[in-house]
């Protein structure tokens, strides 16, 4: 069983990301994220899908670390009005300088645009993880959760998509349901149990 000095490092500078892997964890493991190595270059997001993504993530960075354990997270919203958009461009949807705020604005304008009710606004968050150690991968994860997009902006908490995105079964959207409850649900949440399953069966739990 892995102690609070076991550490796992998350291939991200999105400090979001990080606290939510924090919570998520617990105290399996000490989770560190790529803050500590600015001067490493970006692994370039070159593939199609979150499975490409995440796996050129976990690799990239294993090769940089070679002593630690990595976990890669690549994960997005898919709007099946909008073809399955943004899809694996939805950190950068608003184009180059892109924010959270850019984000979620240009969403709800195309769906505007598009007069898409509020019941056929159907989407879902997915999230792919990718565990790796000096550059082979370990195991790979997969969790989705389904939902409306909202007609605007409701909440305070998560970041990205959350204030827009109201999970099925719920009228809240993720920003506005309190964080136990959403990592319940979340996609990124799935992700992680079925991966600590994994590690559990492995002997890195």
């Amino acid at each position: 069983m892995a102690t609070k000095t076991n550490a796992l490092l998350i291939a991200t500078h999105n400090a979001h990301k990080t606290s939510e892997f924090r919570q998520i964890f617990g105290a399996i493991y000490e989770v560190q994220d790529l803050a500590s190595y600015p001067h490493f270059p970006a692994v370039e997001e070159t593939g199609s899908t979150f499975e490409e993504n995440s796996r050129l993530k976990a690799i990239g960075i294993s090769h940089l670390l070679p002593d630690s354990l990595i976990l890669a997270d690549d994960s997005g919203l898919e709007v099946d009005s909008l073809n399955g958009a943004p899809g694996v461009y939805s950190a950068r949807f608003s184009g180059p300088g892109a924010t959270d705020a850019s984000n979620r604005t240009l969403l709800l304008e195309k769906l505007r645009e598009a007069g898409i009710p509020g019941s056929q606004r159907t989407a879902r968050f997915r999230c792919v993880l990718t565990l790796a150690s000096q550059g082979v991968i370990l195991a790979q994860t997969s969790g989705s959760v389904e939902g409306l997009i909202a007609d605007g902006e409701k909440g305070e908490r998560g970041f990205g998509y959350d204030p827009i995105f109201v999970p099925q079964g719920y009228h809240q959207t993720f920003a506005e349901l309190p964080s136990e409850v959403k990592h319940q649900l979340s996609h990124r949440g799935r992700a992680v149990e079925a991966m600590k399953v994994i590690m559990l069966e492995r002997d890195l739990l």
